[in-house]
């Protein structure tokens, strides 16, 4: 009689009773460890941790099917294998395939049925930072929403950006972190919506400040402006905001960003952007926006306002020179 899939090679049993006795366990305890999958199938599929409860079951291989602690270097030892399996950071469908792999390896089983859920996660942090009250982190044991990770740290201050950035847990070791950007206002606004996302622990939000543009200058109202329209900050938005330029302001003006820890000058025809001749150049935070003294025109209209006072002074409304008696 054929092996049947999943059945141990080295076992023979000449008794009818014999198999009839170990198919009996078999299904005893695959029922065990069913209900103890049960319990957490609630459980998000997450990337397996250290210390993290592992419910294995192997079809028709009682000694195999069982419940196993992670260990904390991040690896599993079952019985009958010689050496420990690395679980850390796989998906349990992988680790599934790595036990079945090792199984047949080890010549122990053929063609193995393995089935791996997660029955307890041992630390599922959450980091909530930046520009929240109460920045924190917390573990859960269910998932939650954005919106119940930003109550706990007591919500976003005034200097909140315009958008949250929530890192998630790469599936595998190697892998670059998932990135997910959601903007403050329609979260906050909406409440349930698409926006407010799913967060199964391992994630780290992080609510950057609102980003800053610096004008200063021969404009009538110099300062920090924040970039709080969606669609960022422009030369002409900042000129706004500064209440326009003065009269001893240049044609030319210069941006400088500052990257990696140096400063990069950009010139700007402020004449041709204002007359539509050239396109609007977009402000990145912490930008500073420079519009230079025109020095030839400071001095000519102080000359002409200093000619004008002295003439209204005068008696005849007109500058007289050299009179005498």
């Amino acid at each position: 009689m054929s092996l049947a899939r999943g059945a141990i090679k080295r076992l023979a049993f000449p008794a009818a009773a014999a198999m009839l006795l170990i198919v009996v366990r078999a299904g005893a305890q695959d029922q065990s460890v069913a209900a103890s999958a049960e319990m957490g199938a609630n459980l998000p599929a997450q990337p397996i941790a250290p210390n993290d409860l592992l419910a294995i079951s192997v079809y028709g291989a009682p000694e195999l099917t069982r419940t196993v602690r992670v260990g904390a270097e991040g690896a599993i030892r079952l019985p009958m294998l010689k050496r420990k399996i690395d679980a850390a950071g796989l998906m349990p469908g992988v680790l599934e395939e790595r036990i079945a792999k090792a199984l047949e390896q080890e010549e122990i089983l053929v063609d193995p049925a393995v089935t791996v859920t997660i029955a307890q996660y041992h630390s599922r942090p959450i980091s909530v930072a930046g520009a929240v009250k109460h920045p924190l982190t917390f573990q859960v044991s269910r998932p939650i929403t954005v919106l119940e990770a930003l109550a706990r740290a007591e919500g976003v201050t005034e200097e909140a950006g315009a958008e949250i950035l929530i890192t998630r847990p790469s599936e595998a070791i190697g892998e670059t972190p998932l990135v997910e950007r959601v903007p403050v206002k329609a979260l906050i606004d909406t409440g349930d919506s698409p926006w407010n996302l799913i967060l199964n622990g391992g994630e780290e939000l992080r609510v950057p400040p609102v980003g800053r543009v610096f004008v200063v200058g021969n404009v009538k109202r110099p300062g920090a402006f924040r970039i709080d329209d969606p669609f960022g900050m422009t030369v002409l938005k900042a000129l706004a905001m500064a209440e326009g330029l003065t009269p001893y302001s240049t044609n030319q003006a210069y941006i400088y960003h500052h990257l990696d820890g140096t400063s990069q000058e950009v010139a700007v025809d402020l004449r041709k952007i204002m007359d539509r001749k050239a396109p609007d150049v977009p402000l990145g935070s912490s930008d500073i926006f420079y519009i230079p003294d025109n020095r030839t025109r400071r001095a000519t209209m102080n000359a002409i306002e200093k000619a004008i006072g002295f003439a209204t002074a005068t008696a005849s409304g007109a500058l007289i020179l050299g009179v005498h008696p």
